[in-house]
């Protein structure tokens, strides 16, 4: 739970509270392996893990929630609307139009409101 709290904030606890009794145990098996198992190995910090999670979520297709949730979490992470708009552009040519506009509507539903305030 603290590389999660380290890039979700309190909002990893608000979303544990908010889980059905019945599908909790999902919510402690992804805690434990991907963020447990994964995200505490060496050899990248923690920032890195985050942006090629990020990256591998958008590529995937079909995640949009999780794409949503990580674009937050490299934004509370220091990342800036204008660098993640450079990462999808890199990407590109590998996972198509679909998918990076997929990315960069979730990235302006973050961000485009916050940034005209």
């Amino acid at each position: 739970m603290e590389s999660q709290r380290a890039i979700f904030g309190e909002a990893i606890d608000k979303g544990n509270a908010t889980v059905p009794k019945d599908v909790q145990h999902i919510r402690r098996f992804l805690s434990a392996n991907c963020f447990g198992d994964y995200y505490t190995r060496g050899g990248l910090d923690l920032e890195m893990r985050e942006l090629l999670t990020l990256v591998f979520l958008v590529s995937l297709g079909g995640a949009d929630s999780q794409v949503k949730s990580h674009i937050q979490g490299n934004l509370n992470m220091g990342k800036t609307r204008a660098f993640l708009i450079e990462t999808f552009s890199a990407i590109l040519p590998f996972i198509g139009y679909p998918r990076t506009l997929n990315a960069l509507s979730a990235l302006d539903s973050l961000t485009l409101n916050k940034e005209a305030n």
